[in-house]
């Protein structure tokens, strides 16, 4: 799907209405960080949205989205994603400057109970280059709006399924930490991820229109991923606004 020279990405803000969802997006999540509840008291609100992008990404990958009040996470799709969740702070430093190592991470924390041999990407044709190329453009390598780059990760993982299992953990964990690095949600307030488990049938059909590489395709990925930004901003501010004293 990729192409151009200096900037691979570049060909997406020929897509028809791509970079008006690009700039909704990066609106919606802005004035979330504008919540006067995120300006002191953000680390309480990040921590209510990782923990429902965490049950809702779990939930999309058929695990369980209920957390005991013992905290003992018995379903192993729920507890890698839980476990993916509470590192991406420690992770994020290593994503913005060694991307394959991150998702190794991300993946040994994700498939700890479901993977024999968890962090190993497949031993399949063109998925190292293909994530090499991503790991470029993470690292710089792009100047699309960060809602661009978030959602390409996001599908490009999808498509990709470079690990034997645990895939969609990993790439929703890649896609909130590309938030973080380009700029567009840097406290991680929102949870696009709910949208994504709420529209199970249009997050299927979206990634597969990208995972064919035809630009209309592409085009109904980003336009969809774009929404759910504007959706998971939304469901920041309700966290927000149950915060608010």
């Amino acid at each position: 799907m990729f192409g151009g020279v200096t900037d691979p990405l570049a060909p997406l803000l020929d897509l028809p209405g791509v970079p008006e969802a690009a700039d909704a997006a990066r609106e919606a999540v802005f004035q979330v960080h504008r919540h006067r509840v995120n300006l002191r008291g953000w680390a309480t609100t990040a921590a209510e949205a990782s923990v429902r992008a965490a049950r809702a990404s779990a939930a999309i990958d058929g695990g369980a989205t209920a957390i005991p009040s013992d905290g003992a996470v018995t379903d192993p799709v729920l507890a890698g994603s839980l476990r993916v969740a509470e590192a991406l702070g420690a992770v994020f430093p290593t994503w913005r400057r060694a991307p394959l190592q991150a998702l190794a991470r991300l993946h040994v924390l994700a498939a700890a109970d479901l993977d024999a041999d968890p962090g190993r990407p497949r031993p399949v044709p063109g998925v190292t280059e293909r994530l090499d190329l991503l790991a470029h453009l993470v690292t710089g390598g792009t100047s699309v709006p960060g809602a661009l780059l978030v959602a390409v990760v996001h599908g490009e993982l999808m498509t990709l399924s470079p690990f034997a299992t645990a895939n969609g953990v990993v790439a929703r964990a890649a896609s909130r930490l590309t938030s973080m690095a380009t700029g567009l949600d840097p406290k991680s307030l929102g949870v696009p991820e709910v949208m994504c488990l709420r529209r199970g049938n249009d997050y299927t059909a979206a990634l597969h229109a990208f995972s064919t590489g035809d630009p209309d395709g592409v085009r109904q990925w980003l336009l969809f991923y774009c929404e759910a930004l504007e959706s998971g901003a939304r469901e920041a501010r309700s966290i927000a606004d149950a915060a608010t004293p």
